[in-house]
């Protein structure tokens, strides 16, 4: 298994960063956090975690330890795979996840696309016992998050090539639909989209 990968960043894309290491350039899937901390011809050192399937073997890179022990022990979860596992990573860190299913609290979970009622009760039910406590006594609350997901679009957009700004204008013209749980990925292709008008 390949346990983590440092090179230097040749592509990024929506969904994914590709890192070249030894003149191969491998393809990691990360969530947009992940993708807003690198910038390409930069060097990044990601932890990854590989899946292997039948007809694929596909490689998801995450900004730290935490958050890659954190996919991989939701997976263990039935009805939750790899795509499943990283919207969850994706919409909440992993001590508000920790914190959500030592609580019961459903509704934190049901933040994250793809996750019912139904599967936030079988999450909690079966990851309680396993999943730890919050390492950090605070959680992010949505005080923190507003100017985080500015930060997060603001330098996917610029990793992406655009300029700071062209970026904070694209920040400026999606933040009505930012809410109270801003949805990271989604904000960001709102972004590229007018971008791309203008």
């Amino acid at each position: 298994m390949i346990a983590f990968v440092r090179g230097q960043v040749a592509a990024l894309t929506l969904s994914s960063a590709v890192i070249e290491v030894g003149g191969v350039g491998l393809e990691l899937m990360c969530t947009p956090g992940t993708l807003a901390t690198l910038r390409p011809g930069h060097l990044a050192t990601l932890p990854t975690s590989m899946v292997v399937r039948e007809d694929s073997l596909t490689l998801f890179g995450f900004v730290d330890d935490d958050e890659k022990s954190t996919f991989e022990l939701v997976q263990t979860a039935s009805g939750v795979g790899p795509k499943l596992a990283q919207a969850m990573v994706a919409v909440l860190s992993p001590d508000d996840l920790r914190r959500a299913i030592a609580s019961d609290d459903v509704k934190t979970l049901t933040r994250v696309p793809g996750v019912g009622q139904k599967g936030a009760q079988r999450i909690i039910l079966e990851l309680k016992d396993r999943i730890g406590s919050p390492t950090s006594g605070r959680s992010s609350s949505p005080a923190s998050a507003v100017p985080q997901w500015r930060d997060q679009v603001e330098q996917g957009l610029v990793g992406l090539g655009w300029s700071t700004k062209d970026a904070e204008a694209a920040v400026e013209s999606v933040a009505p639909e930012a809410g109270d749980t801003p949805d990271i990925g989604a904000l960001l292709r709102s972004a590229l989209r007018s971008l791309s008008k203008a």
